[in-house]
Formats: C-alpha cells, structure tokens, sequence
C-alpha cells in the first residue's frame, strides 16, 4: 500500500489538523475516536494538492487520483509512525460475500448483481473496494457455481495479499451466511457479511464499522431514516406513528466477530430462529450491536429504479475525481 519513499515531515500531524479531517481517516490514523465527527465532506475536500500544501512533500506520496483522500493518507508513510493500538490489523478481516440471490424484483434474464454497472457486473464493484482495503485478508464468494469463472476473473485482479474461496449458497440469506462462515480461516478476528448488490460501499464507512466490531463484537453500517414511518394494522389502518429519531436504517456490511456469530447461528439452530439480517443472531444472544453511521449512496440495487439511481451516484464520483485530478495537475505543474 505505501509508496516505498518516506516521506520527509519528521512528525505526523496534529490531531486536529485538515490531514485527518474524517472520521475514518482519524481512526485509521491516531487509533482512536475522536470526541466530534467532523463532515465526510471537508475531508473529500482533501486531494493530492492539499498533501504538497500541508508540507508532507511530492515525493512521499503516492498519487492515486482516482481513489480520492483516504488512499493518498494511507499511502503516506508519515502516518505509519502512529500507534497500531485500537486499529483493525492488516489483513484480518474475512468478507463473506453474498452473491447467490436470484433478483426476482429487477425482472431481468440474470439475478440483479451480475447485470453491468457501468461497464462492469454489479457486484464487482463492492468486491473491488474490499479488495483494495488493507484490512481484508480474505474474500469467501457466496454464488451459484456457474458464476464462479465471473468471479476469478476479477479476484484475479486483486492484491495478491488477499485470498479468496467460494462457498454454496443456501436456501435463505442466513444459510448462505453460515455457508461462508465455515469457509473462514481459523485466524479471523472479524467477519464482514456484504451483500454484492450494495455496489456504492464506502471503504473509509467499511473501515469504521469493522474498527466498531472489534470493539463491541458486533457492528452494522446505517443511516438515520428520513420519512416518517407509521405502523398499520392488516386492514391497512395506522396503529402508531414510530419516533424517527430512534429509527436507522441497517445495511452490510455487518461485522461480527467469529466466535460470537457461531455462537448466534448455533442458538438460531436450537430455537429454529428466523432472522432478516446477520447482527439480529447476535441480538437474540442478547448481546450489544453498534451502529456505525454510513452513508445515503450505500443502496441495495433491486428494481430497475435503483440501478439508475446507482449510475447517477457513480458518474457523479467520476465527475468529482476528475475535477479533483485536474486541480492536482495544475497545482503541481505551479510548484515545478
């Protein structure tokens, strides 16, 4: 991941500093929370013009134009002084990633996460960002075996660092989960269940969540719901008008730690349990869950609807890291 040139500041920045202006970026950095979360926004603000301005040095990073802030900050070798102390370690997290659904909504020839995405299958675009992250150490595929050659294809593609297997898909989403469960290595400190029709998924939101499982045991990405939401009888009558203050919307990736989702899929065994989603088998051990704030682009692709909505959210990305790049291009040819 680094660029292979120290870089020549002899001390990481202050912590309240512009380089750590996100909340990921602050973890990944200092190892621990900060007492505020500042905008995602101010540190995608952040580009490879801003590293040259805040004195790190052309030659200690690495420009990654495409990817945006928190590849260049990891990149930067400054940051690799700070402490590994509350950090998810390199290479430690298994992604099971779920990919057998059949997509019966989106009315199309093949399920939902193998149909283009600008230019690529839906589902290769999450499996490329956890691919990327350096917290992966490990992919488990969950899909049908006649996708597996779509698949190679890509994980061929991937940093060699991170392995990858496949696993069957079950009847429903938790065999399927307990599918790729027993895939894992031995060594695993987190399991991250993402469904592969989420495309839009955040690597520094991914990075927080996984940081937040290993501290509680458990963690899931959501965001605060935005319309009121009104419980109704069978005759279509409402019966309540639900607090949206208290109501998140959950989505993957869900981070539990092995040990404890075993534990969870052997009580479900026992009391034949039906659960929607992977935190809730840790819920019904009656054992804490943390929500990790996300991001409103993190959407699951399931209607033809969706899948315009997740090609505006990536040419917008693309616009934005273009203009990005161009800046860093101009300013750099300046301090020449």
């Amino acid at each position: 991941m680094w660029s292979g040139v120290q870089c020549p500041t002899s001390a990481a920045p202050a912590l309240n500093s512009p380089e750590l202006a996100c909340h990921a970026c602050y973890l990944r950095q200092t190892g621990r929370k900060p007492a505020a979360l500042p905008t995602r926004q101010s540190c995608r603000r952040f580009n490879h013009t801003n590293i040259l301005r805040f004195g790190l040095g052309r030659s200690g990073c690495q420009s990654q134009k495409s990817s945006g802030l928190h590849n260049q900050l990891q990149l930067c070798k400054v940051f690799a002084r700070t402490s590994d102390e509350g950090r998810v370690p390199d290479g430690s997290v298994s992604v099971v990633f779920l990919a057998g659904g059949s997509g019966k909504r989106m009315k199309a020839s093949m399920p939902k996460q193998y149909l283009n995405l600008l230019g690529q299958p839906i589902a290769m675009h999450s499996l490329n960002t956890f691919g990327h992250m350096p917290e992966v150490g490990e992919i488990i595929v969950v899909c049908d075996p006649s996708y597996r050659d779509l698949f190679q294809e890509h994980l061929n593609k991937l940093p060699s660092t991170v392995k990858h297997r496949f696993a069957l898909p079950g009847i429903e989403r938790q065999d399927s989960v307990y599918s790729g469960l027993q895939e894992i290595r031995q060594d695993a400190s987190l399991v991250a269940v993402h469904d592969s029709a989420r495309p839009l998924l955040d690597p520094a939101d991914a990075a927080a969540c996984m940081l937040d499982a290993q501290e509680v045991g458990a963690a899931v990405l959501g965001v605060p719901v935005k319309p009121t939401i009104k419980e109704v009888d069978q005759t279509g009558m409402v019966t309540k008008t639900l607090v949206r203050a208290d109501l998140w919307e959950v989505q993957t990736p869900q981070v539990i730690q092995p040990g404890l989702l075993r534990e969870g899929f052997e009580l479900v065994r026992q009391k034949q349990l039906d659960v929607t989603d992977d935190v809730s088998i840790v819920e019904a051990l009656g054992r804490p869950v943390k929500v990790t704030r996300g991001s409103y682009t993190n959407i699951k692709v399931t209607t033809p609807d969706d899948m315009l909505i997740a090609e505006g959210f990536l040419m917008s990305k693309g616009v934005e890291d273009s203009l990005e790049s161009s800046r860093s291009d101009f300013s750099e040819a300046s301090m020449v």
